[in-house]
């Protein structure tokens, strides 16, 4: 038998309790795929705070090793894509929900999910970008594609100091655009201020039901929080404006109406992370080697250990976590 790891396994009893468990696994133990990676690094993102306390039912295979994310070392692969010793990057496909993911030193995976890792990334740099600012690197290139430039106008971010946010507004600056990040922590105006927001408003202003048509101040929008908020983020876009909406942290409903889209021309662009095709994850990793300010990312990444990942995903469902986290496996 191969030699042992340890990873996070979610199970639930047969009253549908969910528990968390450090373990101890053995190779033969994983699930089937043609790729089996060493994991060197991975992250913690909201989803896979969800999974791991339960509060959303991310997990739709019990047990379940959580982790959405992962950067490694090919030790064996049966696909001719890939070869022992590459360094491969991972991000959504389902891993982590419904198959075995990154909590753990080994995981057995699809080819079809993998890309190479960036030769301008470090595994852990890799991972402070994470599912979170790969997102938000999709958002922007759907703005782009929708006409929305720098001189178009100002771009609002909801969510400022998540993880989608954070990355967002950074990539946003550096392009030159005119930010506003949206964020219930005042408190961190400085933090996003030297990310390259250039006006912070109180996410109040937005969380609340609001009305069908409101103000135009900004003609795009990157938003991570959906319900009232994506409401109001879109009746107070300008005409011809568009908005990429990505998340659900303040909840899966949509109180809005159609005035926006009927009298402002203004677009709701849908972004998914999961599932998007080989080439166009591979195009949103090369933008962002461009377009990521590599010091802002270090000043929004803290790193921690495998044993400091339960507590982290409690804290990031909490709203305690501002930026991104890079998990290091070896640590």
């Amino acid at each position: 038998m191969s030699a042992s790891f340890r990873a996070i396994l979610v199970s639930r009893d047969d009253e549908k309790k969910q528990s968390v468990d450090v373990v101890e696994l053995n190779e033969e133990d994983l699930m089937e795929g043609d790729v089996t990676v060493r994991v060197e690094a991975t992250t913690v993102n909201y989803k896979d705070g969800l999974a791991i306390t339960g509060k959303s039912p991310v997990v739709r295979h019990w047990p379940m090793v959580p982790g959405i994310d992962l950067v490694g070392t090919v030790v064996n692969s049966e696909n001719s894509a890939f070869k022992t010793g590459d360094k491969v990057l991972l991000n959504g496909f389902g891993v982590g929900e419904t198959h075995w993911g990154a909590y753990a030193g080994l995981a057995r995976l699809s080819a079809n999910w993998l890309i190479p890792l960036p030769k301008q990334l470090s595994p852990l740099q890799a991972m402070g970008v994470g599912t979170a600012g790969y997102t938000a690197m999709l958002c922007v290139m759907a703005l782009e594609e929708r006409g929305i430039k720098p001189e178009s106008g100002p771009v609002v971010v909801t969510g400022a100091n998540g993880g989608v946010g954070s990355v967002a507004i950074t990539i946003l600056a550096k392009l030159g655009y005119h930010v506003i990040a949206s964020t219930g922590r005042p408190e961190e105006a400085d933090f996003l201020t030297n990310l390259g927001a250039a006006e912070i408003i109180d996410r109040k202003e937005l969380s609340e039901p609001g009305k069908p048509l409101g103000k135009e101040r900004w003609v795009g929008g990157v938003d991570a929080v959906g319900s009232h908020t994506l409401a109001n983020v879109l009746a107070q876009t300008s005409y011809g404006g568009a908005v990429a909406a990505c998340g659900l942290a303040q909840g899966f409903d949509l109180p809005a109406t159609v005035m926006p889209f009927i009298l402002r021309n203004v677009a709701l662009l849908g972004v998914d992370s999961v599932m998007q095709p080989k080439e166009r994850r591979i195009e949103a990793w090369e933008r962002i080697t461009q377009d990521l300010n590599m010091g802002k990312l270090e000043d929004i990444t803290s790193v921690i250990g495998f044993d400091d990942i339960i507590s982290t995903a409690q804290d990031i469902v909490d709203g305690k976590v501002r930026g991104r986290v890079a998990v290091d496996m070896e640590r």
